[in-house]
C-alpha cells in the first residue's frame, strides 16, 4: 500500500536537481520558471505547507532564504529584488501538496510597473 509521501512529487528526490540541502531542507531551481533563476526551498519532512512547519524549520528557511538571495545576486548581476511566495491549500494555487517556498529573483524593468508587488497575482 503506498502513502501519500511515496505518490509526492518533491518526496522522490531522485528526481530533483538539487543545488543546496540542509538538515530541514533542499533547494532546487522551479522546472516552471516565473524568472530566470526561479528558486523552490522544499521541506525534507512532507507536510502540506508552511503553516505545518517547526521552529527550527522556521528558523532553518529563513537562514536559507537569506544565503540564496546572496547566492542568486552573485550568479546574476542583473537581480534588483526578489519576491518570497507561499502557496498555501488548493485555492491559493498550491498544486503540490508538499511545503515549499519559491524565491523569485526580479530585475529592473522585468514588468512595466511592479508597484503592488504579490498583490498583482489576484
Amino acid at each position: 500500500m503506498l502513502n501519500l509521501s511515496d505518490q509526492c512529487l518533491f518526496c522522490n528526490k531522485t528526481k530533483q536537481k538539487i543545488i543546496y540541502s540542509s538538515e530541514f531542507f533542499f533547494v532546487v531551481r522551479d522546472s516552471y520558471p516565473v524568472t530566470k533563476h526561479h528558486t523552490l526551498i522544499i521541506t525534507n519532512r512532507h507536510v502540506s505547507d508552511f503553516f505545518d512547519l517547526e521552529s527550527k524549520e522556521l528558523e532553518d528557511l529563513n537562514k536559507i532564504l537569506k544565503e540564496q538571495r546572496l547566492s542568486l545576486m552573485n550568479l546574476d548581476d542583473d537581480i534588483t529584488a526578489f519576491n518570497v511566495g507561499v502557496n498555501a491549500g488548493v485555492d491559493s494555487g498550491q498544486s503540490i501538496m508538499h511545503c515549499h517556498i519559491h524565491l523569485i529573483p526580479r530585475r529592473k524593468g522585468d514588468i512595466e510597473n511592479p508597484r503592488g508587488g504579490v498583490r498583482g497575482v489576484i
